[in-house]
């Protein structure tokens, strides 16, 4: 490891890496860069026992072909002095010449949950000996939609240890680990990055699907007298043409820049926006989109997390002495992006809780009465952890009143 450039451990490492070696089924959450790849690798290989068996020992999930090559170069890397058989499966193609590899005998397999599930039925990968199940980048798999094949594989493992990571932890994480981890143990780890930017004020709105953002954003615009003056930022012209449509406003006082066909209502000039009075809410696409002049702008909503990071942190980033709240939208699959944002920061954004009157929309098990917009954005809702719970429950007009209210006495 010295020869690697590791010459300290990190602090997921030292949370994580012994309970690995015991034995332990543990959920490592930490961001990128944290050392959880490289933790895993060293656990494996401290545990591995080499013989002669043709079964695989260790199943490790990654959500694609990228990913699996980067782990197999790890493994080899870290492990020169070990006499080490270790096979990444492709993601597509015929079977056949990978079937007669692993019936030679191999001790690790890195693949995909749809390769790796597609063998098994075949009979190709042989799950008997499985002593280590590792799920590598757990959200970008769920995002993905790989859950079942995940839960197939790991309840035909029998008993094994189980290792899952992943930077963020939410409710689809555990409903595809939970009934095959029910008692893992949670290492969790939140390094932020050194350097702080200096933003707005920012708060957070964690909500489980597209709709729920709709009736969060139609709630808190009900309160013209605070939010007088609005900036929505979504990532597509279409969106925004969607969400201008459902919007419950008067007449006049919604407006989309740059509308994505000419007869639509809308204005080209952010300037226009700010000199008429009765236009309060102004919805703006990522899409094309650069050098948007939000001076004098008082409130900034995020309804999705941007692409581009930069874009984000360039909407928030304090210019001015002027008080303006930066207000973000995010279901569970946009966590893992928002966390990104959070470390390029170097600050966490202040989890809000739900309005008590906000409507949790949930979709219909029948397919002909899902809203099709859903299918754009979506997560289970989940309850907060305990600590992040709150006794009081408000929304951001309120604060924004009570801010208000103090500058005027």
């Amino acid at each position: 490891m010295n020869d690697l450039g590791y010459f300290t451990a990190k602090e997921f490492q030292l949370k994580s890496l012994s309970r690995i070696i015991g034995g332990h089924s543990i959920i490592g959450i930490a961001p990128e860069g944290a050392g959880k790849t490289t933790t895993y690798v060293l656990g494996v290989l401290m545990r591995l026992k080499h013989t002669r068996d043709e079964a695989p020992k260790v199943l490790i999930l990654a959500p694609n072909e990228e990913r699996i090559a980067e782990i197999v170069e790890r493994f080899l890397t870290v492990s020169k002095n070990k006499n080490l058989y270790i096979m990444g499966l492709k993601t597509s193609g015929s079977m056949e010449e990978e079937i007669e590899d692993l019936v030679r005998g191999v001790d690790i397999v890195v693949a995909t949950p749809n390769r790796a599930r597609a063998i098994y039925l075949k009979l190709g990968l042989n799950l008997n000996r499985i002593q280590t199940f590792i799920i590598d980048d757990a959200e970008e798999i769920i995002k993905q939609g790989m859950q079942t094949p995940v839960r197939e594989l790991a309840q035909s493992c029998g008993k094994v240890q189980y290792l899952a990571f992943s930077t963020v932890e939410h409710e689809k994480l555990h409903l595809m680990i939970d009934d095959f981890m029910p008692f893992a143990t949670l290492v969790e780890v939140e390094e932020q990055g050194g350097k702080t930017t200096e933003t707005h004020e920012l708060m957070l709105y964690q909500v489980p699907n597209f709709t729920t953002k709709i009736n969060l954003l139609n709630l808190l615009m009900g309160d013209d007298d605070v939010f007088d003056k609005v900036v929505v930022f979504v990532n597509s012209r279409l969106t925004a043409q969607k969400l201008g449509q459902r919007l419950h406003a008067k007449k006049g006082e919604v407006t989309v820049l740059h509308p994505l066909f000419h007869d639509d209502v809308g204005i080209d000039d952010i300037h226009d926006f700010k000199q008429i009075p009765e236009c309060r809410i102004l919805i703006i696409a990522n899409e094309g989109t650069n050098n948007i002049d939000l001076s004098g702008i008082p409130f900034i909503f995020h309804f999705e997390i941007p692409e581009n990071r930069d874009v984000f942190v360039q909407h928030i980033a304090k210019t001015s002495d002027d008080e303006v709240f930066a207000i973000t939208f995010a279901t569970d699959i946009e966590l893992p992006e928002l966390k990104k944002i959070e470390q390029s920061l170097g600050k966490k954004i202040p989890v809000m809780p739900l309005p008590d009157d906000l409507i949790i929309y949930r979709p219909s098990a029948n397919p002909k009465e899902k809203n099709e917009m859903d299918e754009q954005q979506g997560a289970a809702f989940h309850k907060k952890k305990e600590s992040n719970s709150k006794s009081y429950n408000y929304g951001a007009g309120v604060k924004a009143k009570m801010t208000m209210k103090n500058k005027k006495r």
